[in-house]
């Protein structure tokens, strides 16, 4: 009998690293499968890693990240969402992912569940899985009048029981752009407090919203420092830093001390040099490349649209944040092997749908995912190839 666990012995690769897995590099394919954009890190955040390398700061620092970093990200929580969260509750792990794995640790026992809402970042119920929870998907439904994805939050509340640790969610979302409001998060922690359930909430693309906020509504408006919500952030997405493999987590004050050894454990600290780099991306500069991050997203979405209004088999609900395009083509029901097909014979990469959802969700196969936060001539060649394939 084998000592690995069954749940990790399941693990397959998602539909995402599959299709990218057979064209990365090759510079002939217009990639639109990562979430990730075009733009390479701002000059200035580099220069700061640069020179805390050149001043020898290679050796092991924080191990929740240093004071200063996380001096920053709570000072940019005051300025985005208007509170002051106590550096006690602000944990950098390394990669946003980790901060995943992180909260989930802090939740998932064997034979427990956890909650999803989908379509979501493939990542989130990887990671559920590899801490050994079930995993319980509460889909998002498409209104097609409205015009925007919609949640049920009774069907999710059924899906709770005895054995449900946390509930997940990602807003706004990716793959889909939905935006969460807060009375739909009043509601969900209110459920939640009554039922002793944790909240995970995945806020990385807070800032990218089109709606002219500050801010996506954030749990951290409505939660107490002791309520049992896990907040997961990180550089990637708005600063443009996706290789640098640094996020953070807000978690309840009452893990202070015991973050200190799960953040040793895992990753004993995050990159000491880019952690420098990361302060620099807090800073009034940062905020000013946020900006420009935004609007190139805004005129990314404004591109798709654009094509969408042109096309008979393909809609889509205009995306309220983040920065993909989740198209769904009608006719379409293997969105995987579509994917692939687009890729060798296109030569454009998207990511399947049915990467973002439970095995079997018919209604995923029939999407694909475009990242627009990209270069518009670029966005719309890969376009023009996608419509040419169908």
């Amino acid at each position: 009998m084998s000592p690995i666990r069954p749940a990790i012995l399941n693990l397959a690769v998602n539909g995402i690293a599959q299709v990218a897995g057979l064209g990365l590099g090759d510079p002939d394919i217009v990639p639109l499968w990562f979430g990730e954009s075009d733009l390479a890190t701002p000059k200035f955040i580099c220069d700061a890693a640069k020179q805390a390398l050149d001043d020898g700061k290679t050796f092991y620092s924080g191990q929740r990240g240093t004071l200063p970093l996380r001096e920053a990200i709570r000072d940019f929580h005051k300025r985005t969402i208007g509170r002051d969260i106590a550096v006690e509750r602000i944990s950098v792990p390394g990669a946003a992912t980790l901060a995943i794995v992180t909260a989930l640790q802090c939740l998932v026992e064997s034979g427990d569940n956890v909650v999803i809402v989908s379509p979501i970042w493939p990542s989130a119920f990887e990671a559920a899985a590899v801490v050994g929870a079930e995993i319980r998907f509460a889909r998002l439904e498409e209104d097609w009048n409205a015009g925007r994805w919609r949640l049920d939050l009774d069907k999710l509340f059924a899906q709770c029981d005895a054995r449900t640790k946390a509930i997940f969610v990602c807003s706004p979302g990716n793959p889909t752009g939905w935006v969460m409001t807060q009375d739909e998060q009043r509601a969900m922690l209110d459920f939640a407090r009554l039922r002793g359930i944790a909240i995970v909430s995945d806020e990385v693309y807070g800032t990218l919203v089109f709606d002219g906020a500050k801010h996506a509504p954030s749990f951290i408006e409505i939660a107490g420092e002791d309520d049992n919500l896990f907040v997961i952030n990180s550089f990637s997405k708005p600063w443009a830093m996706t290789g640098w493999r640094i996020g953070w987590l807000v978690h309840p004050k009452s893990l202070d001390a015991q973050m200190k050894v799960i953040c040793i454990a895992n990753n004993t600290g995050p990159t000491s040099f880019a952690q420098y780099g990361a302060v620099a991306a807090l800073s009034p500069e940062g905020d000013t490349f946020r900006a420009t991050m935004l609007e190139r997203c805004r005129k990314g979405r404004d591109v798709v649209q654009d094509f969408v209004d042109r096309q008979n088999r393909i809609r889509w609900m205009r995306p309220e944040g983040a920065f993909y395009g989740f198209l769904k083509i009608d006719g379409m029901t293997d969105s995987l092997a579509f994917a692939e097909d687009l890729l060798l014979r296109a030569r454009v990469g998207v990511a399947p749908g049915s990467a973002f959802s439970s095995p079997g969700d018919a209604a995923a196969d029939s999407y694909i995912r475009v990242c627009f936060a990209q270069d518009t001539a670029r966005l719309a060649e890969g376009l023009k190839r996608i419509a040419g394939a169908i």
